[in-house]
């Protein structure tokens, strides 16, 4: 079977338009809740969102079709993605849907499902929910007197505070640290304040207003000028950005030069590695990752094992060949001792620990390699394969040719929006520039 409806991070789309309408979401809340349903015991879901106005649309649809499955429903209203995950586990839920569409402007939303045991589904299972959810669902649908209940979890955020603030070791304290973050008028709006300010910082808050419609506008991981801007105006220490739903984060120094996800994967692999705490002896990675992270663990002794790009497919290779530190570029960061999926401040907590036991300024302590330059470049298109075009694939042969031995070339469609994103890597930065920008063109004009 074909899907249609799943990608690489769930369901995704325009809101209020197919699939993220409030028809197709009672009928994933019935197919999930069909697939999950398995045994005499009671049956619950635990289903979170981040800020959208859309939420209010997708929430009591997904409910809807979890009651008529006969599952009790456990909302817990905005929270990021990763307290999500947790409350699953932690409430012995079957199943945990996330409403969020992360990093997109307000008018898309999703919806991410995570298993009992708090990990995203994988491609058979989604592809089975959503045989069901073409098909017809009447036959799985809970008597009268089987049907579920929701309620509010009403310390579902307390409970998550906990959790992160348990990654801290014990006597470490941000006393003494300015730390500007920015929550991106989104899921952790109202707890990565808290959290910052409970471990001892002084913290800046930004982007900690949500109305409905300004989730990621200039703000967040996707807009660190915002958070960048306020860590030279206050003078603070450091700076985070995490996404709309707070699964990744981007972090600057105190001169407001970057600390992306590669710099802090080693980071946090060579100080567990001296603490003796890494396990599978490297890093799990994507195809987006530095080259320059790849060289600075081999210094280290430690590998460099990639993936195709979704934290899904990293954390899949990190449960089957047991390593616990990995993630994206992008900020995407997995730390597998703590939590089942990418948590933006959790992973900022681990970098925060090690500023602290230094003792020295983030700039120091965060830029463990030199990254090698990198061009990234995206091209919307709306119609066709772009990629099966004749000129397209000539071109991208004649720019592996160019860049051979001296760099690599990756070329991929979004598998959340409808993008093509080109990427060169190497060390002239020139010749990889002038590559990016021909294949930009010449894709442009296929998808014209």
């Amino acid at each position: 079977m074909t899907r249609k409806l799943f990608g690489t991070d769930g369901i995704r789309g325009a809101a209020n338009r197919e699939p993220m309408t409030a028809e197709t979401a009672l009928r994933v809340g019935m197919g999930a809740g069909s697939y999950f349903i398995r045994g005499n015991h009671r049956h619950r879901v635990v289903i979170g969102k981040d800020t959208r106005l859309s939420g209010y649309l997708i929430e009591p649809a997904l409910t809807a079709g979890f009651i008529a499955m006969g599952m009790d429903v456990f909302l817990v209203g905005p929270l990021p993605t990763p307290a999500v995950a947790m409350l699953t586990r932690s409430l012995r839920a079957d199943v945990g849907v996330m409403i969020s569409a992360s990093h997109n402007p307000y008018g898309d939303n999703g919806i991410k499902l995570f298993s009992g045991d708090g990990f995203k589904l994988s491609d058979e299972v989604e592809t089975e929910i959503e045989r069901r959810i073409a098909g017809d669902l009447g036959s799985y649908l809970a008597g009268a007197d089987g049907l579920g209940r929701a309620r509010r979890i009403d310390d579902a955020v307390g409970r998550y505070v906990e959790h992160v603030k348990q990654t801290v070791p014990r006597g470490v304290s941000l006393e003494g640290l300015k730390v500007v973050v920015d929550c991106a008028n989104g899921a952790a709006y109202r707890v990565a304040p808290e959290i910052l300010w409970e471990l001892g910082a002084e913290v800046i808050p930004v982007g900690v207003d949500p109305d409905g419609f300004n989730i990621n506008r200039d703000c967040g991981s996707t807009h660190i000028e915002t958070m960048r801007d306020q860590v030279l105006t206050y003078e603070a220490h450091i700076g985070l950005a995490l996404d709309g739903d707070a699964d990744r984060v981007l972090i600057v120094d105190e001169t407001g030069a970057l600390i992306d996800g590669d710099q802090m994967m080693a980071l946090i692999a060579s100080r567990w590695a001296d603490e003796g705490r890494l396990a599978g002896a490297g890093v799990v990675a994507t195809v987006m990752s530095n080259l320059g992270l790849e060289r600075y663990l081999g210094q280290r002794g430690l590998a460099l094992v990639r993936t195709p790009v979704g934290d899904r497919y990293v954390v899949e290779h990190m449960r089957s060949h047991g390593f616990n530190v990995g993630g994206e570029q992008s900020g995407h960061v997995i730390l597998g001792e703590y939590s089942t999926t990418g948590d933006g401040l959790i992973a900022a907590l681990q970098v925060l620990t090690a500023v602290v036991l230094a003792g020295r300024p983030a700039s120091e302590v965060c830029r463990t390699f030199d990254p090698l330059p990198q061009v990234l470049k995206n091209v919307r298109f709306a119609r066709g394969r772009p990629l099966s075009d004749k000129g397209v694939k000539s071109a991208i042969a004649a720019a592996q040719r160019r860049l051979k031995g001296t760099g690599r070339l990756l070329i991929r469609k979004s598998g959340t929006e409808p993008l093509i994103r080109v990427m060169a890597e190497g060390e002239d930065e020139r010749l990889i520039d002038d590559v990016v920008s021909e294949l930009v063109g010449v894709i442009e004009k296929a998808v014209a």
